[in-house]
C-alpha cells in the first residue's frame, strides 16, 4: 500500500464558527479517511484528530458536538474523558495525562485550513 499523502483542507470561515464552537472535517475518501475537528475559542483555533485518547473511537455522537455544557472543555461523549481546548490534555475521566492528537491548523484570509494525511492506512 502506498504511503498517505498530506493534504490541506479548508474547514470553514472563522466567522461561521461559534465562539466557542467546533466543526468536524474529513480528509480523504474511502473506508479510512482522516477525521478531525477544529475548536474556536476567541481569536484562537485549535485542531485535533477525532480520536479519543481513552479507547480510540470518535469523541462525538452528534455532528460538531465536542464541548462540555459550559463550553470550556472538549469531552468524549462515551466515557466522559475531558480535555483542555488549548493543548488537548485529558484533565478528568478515564485517561488523565493522555492527550488528543494535534492537527496542523492555519488561518488564511479568514478561512480555517487544516493539514493531515488523506487516509489512516
Amino acid at each position: 500500500m502506498t504511503e498517505a499523502a498530506w493534504v490541506e483542507v479548508t474547514v470553514c470561515r472563522v466567522e461561521d464558527l461559534d465562539n466557542p464552537g467546533c466543526r468536524e472535517f474529513r480528509i480523504g475518501e474511502g473506508d479510512w479517511p482522516f477525521k478531525g475537528f477544529v475548536v474556536r475559542r476567541g481569536d484562537e483555533i485549535f485542531a485535533y484528530q477525532n480520536y479519543c485518547a481513552h479507547v480510540g473511537h470518535p469523541l462525538n455522537w452528534q455532528p460538531d458536538q465536542f464541548l462540555t455544557e459550559d463550553r470550556k472543555h472538549i469531552i468524549c461523549s462515551s466515557h466522559g474523558a475531558t480535555y483542555n481546548i488549548d493543548d488537548g490534555l485529558c484533565i478528568a475521566g478515564p485517561c488523565p495525562g493522555k492527550a488528543l492528537r494535534k492537527v496542523a491548523v492555519d488561518i488564511r484570509e479568514g478561512a480555517i485550513v487544516v493539514k493531515g494525511p488523506d487516509r489512516l492506512r
